[in-house]
């Protein structure tokens, strides 16, 4: 099979995750979901991605929409537009499925997912985490991964703007 239609394979929607979520727990296999909007992919990113992925058996990701990450970020972002993200992150390794959600959080996603094991980075304390009250209550488990110190969009974003006015 071509490398093209396994990404496409892994860029799912609502009605091909559900299945795809209920598939792998008849497997017995364990859901590991983040989310995030990934605008300009970097080695903390991936870091972090595998690190979840080592959680659980699948990993799912939820990517913000181009809008939601304008409403989150700012008329500047997204840097990537929206193709760009799901198909640089369904192309890693260590993600089994993207799905990408218009709201702010990923509330509603998760309710429909109720992943065994939610996770996101940085300094969240597991009862900030959105969803989490969701996934506590189904049994499963809420994780904040560390982020590796130095690696952020914003300070590549920056980094570029530096250069351009130097």
């Amino acid at each position: 099979m071509p490398i093209q239609s396994d990404i496409a394979a892994k860029i799912l929607n609502p009605e091909t995750l559900l299945p795809a979520i209920q598939h792998w727990r008849n497997s017995g296999e364990k859901i590991v979901f983040t989310n995030g909007c990934f605008d300009l992919l970097h080695y903390g990113h991936l870091h972090y991605l595998s690190e979840a992925r080592e959680l659980g058996d699948r990993l799912v990701v939820g990517l913000n929409s181009d809008a939601s990450v304008k409403r989150l970020k700012g008329p500047h972002r997204p840097i990537n537009d929206e193709l760009t993200r799901k198909q640089m992150l369904a192309s890693l390794v260590m993600v089994d499925a993207v799905i990408v959600f218009e709201e702010d959080t990923p509330f509603e996603l998760i309710r429909q997912i109720v992943p065994d094991l939610l996770v996101k980075g940085g300094d969240w304390e597991p009862s900030q985490i959105v969803g989490s009250d969701l996934v506590l209550a189904a049994g499963g488990q809420v994780k904040s991964l560390p982020f590796i110190p130095g690696y952020s969009t914003t300070n590549l974003e920056q980094k570029i703007l530096s250069r351009q006015h130097s």
